[in-house]
């Protein structure tokens, strides 16, 4: 399989954001990743699941969701990674890019979210309902998303760490709110970054069959919301 990294710089909601772009050849979809707190495109565990998904012949764009000059004073004040509406706003917008880009038109878009990136990632399919067809968030703040929840209208994957009881419990109330077809993966023995052992691998491995099941170019998309 051909994995070739192309960086680009996209111009979306009034900024320039850095990404970094994968298509294999004969791509099934493609995954926008939104990083959780402190995070951008570099990080490691994102770029593992990614070359993961990249194996399994899903694209994927791993885009900073804040500029350089934001990271900046995101990294003294830490106010910028909370600020849900801020990064949905602009992962909503890359996926506005994607739907449109020569290397990603036509293929089924999902959202991989981490921690807060979750919450953006939820919001952003609640606004984007006929791109996003799938969400997978890995030890995520789902309730963050707010009254969003209510409006996703594809099923959502929630992984957590069987070690992160406070945000297990955060989940289990999100799926409430989620559409028919939602499912909890709580991997066992796992903490909130999934250092341990095995449980990216597994994280890799229950987002690639999860996007692999939902995930259709644009011209097969089916009705509903999906079964899980």
């Amino acid at each position: 399989m051909n994995i070739v990294e192309e960086s680009v710089r996209v111009a979306v909601a009034g900024v320039v954001l850095d990404a970094d772009v994968v298509v294999p050849d004969h791509a099934q979809g493609a995954v926008l990743f939104a990083h959780g707190s402190g995070s951008g495109r570099h990080s490691p565990r994102n770029r593992y699941v990614a070359g993961e998904l990249q194996g399994a012949g899903l694209a994927t764009v791993l885009a900073d969701l804040l500029t350089p000059a934001e990271e900046r004073r995101d990294a003294v004040s830490a106010e910028l990674r909370f600020d849900i509406g801020l990064l949905a706003t602009r992962l909503a917008a890359l996926v506005g890019w994607a739907a449109a880009d020569r290397r990603t038109s036509g293929l089924g878009i999902g959202l991989f979210g981490a921690s807060t990136g979750a919450a953006a990632a939820l919001v952003a399919a609640a606004e984007r309902p006929g791109d996003v067809q799938a969400v997978v968030s890995r030890g995520g703040r789902p309730d963050l998303a707010g009254e969003y929840l209510g409006r996703v209208r594809r099923p959502a994957l929630l992984i957590v760490g069987g070690a992160d009881p406070v945000v297990v419990q955060l989940n289990r109330e999100a799926m409430t709110h989620l559409p028919e077809g939602t499912r909890l993966e709580i991997v066992p023995g796992a903490t909130h970054l999934f250092q341990e052992p095995g449980a990216l691998e597994q994280v890799a491995r229950l987002a690639g069959d999860w996007f692999a099941r939902h995930l259709r170019p644009a011209g097969q998309r089916g009705g509903g919301t999906g079964q899980g």
